[in-house]
Parts: C-alpha cells; structure tokens; sequence
C-alpha cells in the first residue's frame, strides 16, 4: 500500500495491491491518520475559475470577465485595470470555455516549438497529445509520442519552451543522465532557471479547478 497528496491539490491517492481486503486498508489509514492530517492541511484551496478571479496566460495574470450577450468563447483583452480573460456564452460554461481556450493555445504554440526542437535534434515526434494530467507535465514514449499538460499555457512563455525542450530532449536521450541534461539545455538555456520556477509554481497551476 502507498499513500500520496496530489501535488495539484486533487486530493489524496492511494495505491492498493490487488487482492487486499478493504478492511486492510482501512487499518492501513488508521495508523498513518496523524501523517495523513499534517499533509492535507498543507494542501492549497483550489481556487474555481469564475468572474473575477485571475487565471495566468503564459505567465501574466489575466482577469476573468462574463459578458453572456456576446457570442464566440474567448478573447484576451485589458482595460485601466490590467489583462482581461472575456468569455462569452452561458455562465454554466465558463469554466469549460476557458479549458477549451487553453487547450487550444497549448496546441498552436507547442506544436510549433515541437517542430522548432525536433529540428535542431534531428529527431521527429510520432503524435503529439494534450490532457489535464496532475501527476507529470509531459511525456516522452520510446516510440516518439510527446503528451503535454495544456495546464502548462498558464506558465510564462521560457518555462513552455523549457517543457518542449525536456520532452523533445527525450527523443534522443531517454534518460536523465549527463548527455539528457547537456542537450536540454542546448536546445533552452533557461532549463535550470525553468525547472526551478515549475517545481514551485506548479502545484498552484495543477490546482486551479476548471469544472
């Protein structure tokens, strides 16, 4: 048995070996009750996307304003105040409408960093994914299939490169040994200062809540 906090703020997640009776696992949670408490109190509330709150594209924050008479999804704009997120349609779908918006700039901009990287490698992706996952911020199959967390357009533009970079990285080097890294950061000279920036912001980006 194995207990984990989700980095993103999801909640907890245990991994169960099959077979096991589920009053094992109960008596497993018992014992390690005080280890469980200290580690969700440090959990981040998960801030829900509405009008109002603030939602980063590419690193600068941008407030989220409704106008449900207008029509199409979402435009970026600003006023005296600063960046605006407009999104257009029924207040139901806002946090969809902004998913979708996201998901569609993590398309556009990563794919063509991926076709700038794999260039200067030397290498070509199979297929390139996107999905919402909360564990890794990509991923790089044996037989050259890159997924990416779209979760990741929220981040400034280097840290974007620096993601496409590491994965991209991983075409030629499937490890992270010396050569990995070398070539990571061939291809971003940023990666530490990147690396750095994700391992602490992360977590505040996986926990925004777009449901």
């Amino acid at each position: 048995l194995t207990l984990r906090i989700d980095s993103g703020g999801r909640g907890l997640r245990i991994t169960v070996p099959p077979g096991l009776r589920r009053g094992e696992v109960e008596k497993f949670l018992d014992r390690h009750q005080d280890w469980l408490e200290q580690r969700l109190a440090k959990v981040p509330n998960r801030p829900q996307v509405r009008p109002g709150i603030k939602v980063p594209v590419r690193g600068v924050p941008h407030r989220i304003v409704h106008e449900p008479s207008k029509r199409g999804t979402v435009t970026l704009s600003r006023d005296e105040r600063g960046p605006l997120m407009i999104v257009h349609g029924d207040r139901v779908h806002l946090p969809r409408r902004i998913a979708d918006f996201l998901k569609r700039e993590a398309k556009r901009e990563i794919e063509a960093l991926v076709v700038k990287h794999t260039g200067a490698v030397g290498k070509r992706a199979k297929a390139i994914r996107f999905k919402d996952t909360s564990s890794r911020w990509g991923s790089c199959t044996s037989d050259g299939n890159l997924s990416f967390s779209w979760r990741i357009m929220m981040a400034p533009s280097p840290v974007i490169n620096y993601l496409v970079a590491h994965e991209v990285a991983h075409l030629k080097e499937m490890n992270h040994g010396p050569k990995f890294w070398k070539l990571c950061e061939q291809l971003c000279p940023d990666t530490e200062r990147c690396k750095d920036w994700l391992k602490r912001n992360g977590g505040a980006l996986q926990a925004i809540m777009f449901e």
